[in-house]
C-alpha cells in the first residue's frame, strides 16, 4: 500500500518540503511528490502540520519505566515529606499489596521538600506501613528508601557491611536507617519478588505506549540493571515475543548492562554482539554504571563537593575492573558506552578507552559517554580526541540549573553541560531522558536544550551552550541513529530510510522558545503505522 503525505511543514532533517510517500514501511518519495490520486492507494492532508523523523532517546531504562508507571508516582507528591508519607497511605488503600509482594514507588526528590531537605528514613516510611515491605527510589535511581519491614526481609541488620560501590544509611546507633545508595541498592532489591515474562511484557507494552505518545520510535535502553538476579535471556525473550505477535512499536537498541567480566564473557560467547538482531530488537553496547548521580551527592568528583567538603562520591568500579570490562569488549568488536556524571568518573573512563584502544586499534568504534554531565575543559578535548560519541539529557537542566553551582561550585560548574562546546569540536552528541529518571518528553528536552533554563525561567545556566532547535531536533532524530551506527537506515526524512515520524501540533522553529514544551504530538508512526494518535488531536 503506498500512502502521500501532502499539504505539510515537513522537516527532513535538512530542508523543509511538503510531502513524502510512504510504501511498505519505507519513505519511497520525499518533496515535490506527484499529487495525483491514481498514483497511490491512499492520500493524508496534513493541513500544514510540522512533521519530522521519529524521535530516538538514546539512553534510557525503557524495562524500568514500564515498571514505574504501575508504581506509586512520587515525582507528582514531593512537595514535602509529610505529603509523601499522606501519599504513600492514599496509594496503599486504594491499591493493596497481595501478600508476598511489595509496595514499590519511584520519583521523589528531597530537594523539593519544604519541610527540610533530607531523604526519608525508614522511620517515615514505617508511618506508611509496619506491615507491607516499602521501597521508594530517588528520581535519579542511585537512592532508595525501606521501611523497616523490608530490612528485615532483606536481612540487613547493624553487622551488614557496606560493599564496594555501595553505602547503606545508618543511624547514629549504627543500625540501618533505609536508606541504600548505588551499588548497595542491589542488597535489598535482591529480596523484591522477581517478574514473570508476562510481567515483563506488560511494562515494556506499557512504556512503548508511553513512548509513542512523546513521538518517540526508537529507544536504546539498559534494562538488563533492572532485576539483577533476572538472565538478561529473559529479557530478551520478552522482547522477541512482542515482536512475533507483533506487539512492539518502539525500536530497542539494548545498552547490555554487565557488572563483572564472567558475565560478559557468557554473553559474547553466546554469539552476543553489537548489531546481532532485526530492524525492532538489536544489542548494542556493553554498558557500564561508572559513579552515582548529581541530586544524591554519589557522582564522583575529582575534589569534594562545594556543598559537602566530606564527600567526593564513590566509583562502582576500581580502575581495575573498568580497564578490564572495556579492553575486553573493545578487543570482541563491542561498542561502549559508560554512564560518567562526575569528572573522577570521567578520568576513569577516558583511561579505560585510551588503553583499551591503544591495545587493540579501531575505527568507527562509536564508543561514548552517558551523560557526561561534570567535566573539565581538558575531559572536553579528551572525548574529541578519542572520538566518543556523547549521550546528553539536556532535559536534566530543568532540576540541575537548580543545584550544580551549589554542588561542585563555579569553576568546575563552568565547564560542565558543555554538550555544544563538545558538538563544535566535532564530537556526535545525542539525546535522551533517562527515563524514567525523567519523564521522556522530548519536547522538554528540546527546549532545555535551547534556552538552558528550567521550564519554569531558572537560569539561563551557560547559555553559551544552548543548541538551535535544528540541532536539538537533530540530538532527537538523527544523531540517535548515527549512536546505533543505523544514520543510514532512519533519523531523518529521505528516500529509502525506514518510515519514522511524528507529526507535532505546531513548528518549533516558529514558537517561543519557552513555549517549545507546550508543543503536542499528534501521530506517531512507526515504519508507515500509526501507533499513537493523540483524541480529539
Amino acid at each position: 500500500m503506498k500512502t502521500l503525505y501532502y499539504n505539510g511543514t515537513v522537516y527532513t532533517g535538512s530542508s523543509i518540503v511538503d510531502s513524502f510517500a510512504v510504501e511498505d514501511g519505507r519513505f519511497t518519495e520525499v518533496g515535490n511528490c506527484e499529487t495525483d490520486i491514481s498514483g497511490y492507494d491512499e492520500r493524508v492532508d496534513l493541513n500544514g502540520s510540522f512533521v519530522c523523523a521519529g524521535f530516538n532517546d538514546s539512553h534510557m531504562h525503557l524495562l524500568n519505566y514500564g515498571q514505574s508507571l504501575g508504581m506509586a508516582r512520587l515525582h507528582e507528591h514531593t512537595a514535602s515529606l509529610e505529603e509523601l508519607v499522606r501519599y504513600g497511605k492514599e496509594f496503599l488503600e486504594k491499591h493493596p499489596v497481595k501478600e508476598g509482594r511489595w509496595l514499590q514507588g519511584r520519583g521523589f526528590n528531597q530537594d523539593y521538600f519544604s519541610d527540610g531537605r533530607r531523604i526519608p528514613t525508614a522511620e517515615d516510611l514505617d508511618r506508611i506501613s509496619e506491615d507491607v515491605p516499602v521501597i521508594f527510589t530517588r528520581a535519579c535511581g542511585h537512592c532508595c528508601v525501606t521501611n523497616s519491614r523490608a530490612l528485615k526481609i532483606a536481612g540487613i541488620t547493624a553487622g551488614t557491611g557496606d560493599i564496594p560501590g555501595g553505602r547503606i544509611g545508618r543511624y547514629e546507633s549504627g543500625e540501618p536507617n533505609g536508606q541504600f545508595f548505588d551499588n548497595a541498592m542491589d542488597m535489598v532489591r535482591k529480596a523484591l519478588p522477581l517478574p514473570s515474562k508476562e510481567d515483563l511484557k506488560e511494562m515494556i507494552l506499557a512504556a512503548c505506549g508511553s513512548l509513542n505518545s512523546f513521538g518517540i520510535t526508537s529507544s536504546q535502553t539498559d534494562d538488563y540493571c533492572v532485576f539483577t538476579e533476572l538472565p538478561y535471556e529473559r529479557i530478551n525473550d520478552a522482547y522477541e515475543e512482542l515482536i512475533r505477535e507483533g506487539r512492539l512499536s518502539v525500536r530497542i537498541y539494548e545498552q547490555s548492562n554487565f557488572t563483572e567480566l564472567s558475565e560478559l564473557k557468557r554473553f559474547t560467547d553466546s554469539g552476543n554482539n553489537t548489531g546481532k538482531g532485526n530492524e525492532l530488537f538489536k544489542t548494542g553496547p556493553l554498558k557500564m554504571l561508572g559513579d552515582g548521580s548529581l541530586g544524591s551527592r554519589t557522582a564522583y568528583l575529582s575534589r569534594p563537593y562545594n556543598d559537602d567538603p566530606g564527600n567526593r562520591g564513590f566509583t562502582l568500579f576500581t580502575d581495575k575492573q573498568m580497564d578490564e570490562m572495556i579492553d575486553y569488549a573493545n578487543g570482541r568488536g563491542m561498542q561502549i558506552a559508560v554512564h560518567a556524571i562526575g569528572d573522577g568518573c570521567l578520568d576513569q573512563v577516558l583511561n579505560a578507552i585510551e588503553k583499551a584502544l591503544e591495545h587493540n586499534k579501531r575505527t568507527d568504534h562509536r564508543h561514548g559517554i552517558v551523560h557526561c554531565q561534570i567535566s573539565r575543559a581538558d575531559q572536553l578535548e579528551r572525548i574529541a580526541k578519542l572520538d566518543l560519541h556523547v549521550y546528553a539529557q539536556t532535559v536534566f537542566l530543568d532540576y540541575d540549573n537548580r543545584i550544580v553551582y551549589d554542588r561542585v561550585g563555579e569553576d568546575l560548574a563552568g565547564t560542565s553541560y558543555s554538550w555544544k562546546t563538545l558538538m563544535n569540536k566535532g564530537v556526535h552528541v545525542s539525546n535522551g531522558s533517562d527515563a524514567p529518571v525523567e519523564i521522556p518528553d522530548v519536547m522538554k528536552g528540546i527546549e532545555c536544550a535551547v534556552t538552558r533554563t528550567s521550564l519554569d525561567g531558572t537560569g539561563p545556566y551557560l547559555r553559551q551552550e544552548a543548541f538551535s532547535v535544528g540541532e536539538a531536533l537533530r540530538s532527537f532524530t538523527y544523531e540517535g541513529a548515527y549512536a546505533s551506527f543505523e544514520e543510514n537506515e532512519k533519523g531523518l526524512i529521505r528516500k529509502g530510510y525506514l518510515a519514522d515520524f511524528v507529526i507535532l501540533s505546531d513548528d518549533p522553529f516558529k514558537v517561543k522558545e519557552s513555549d517549545i514544551h507546550r508543543i503536542s504530538v499528534l501521530e506517531t508512526h512507526l515504519g508507515g503505522k500509526t501507533v499513537y494518535k493523540k483524541e480529539n488531536g
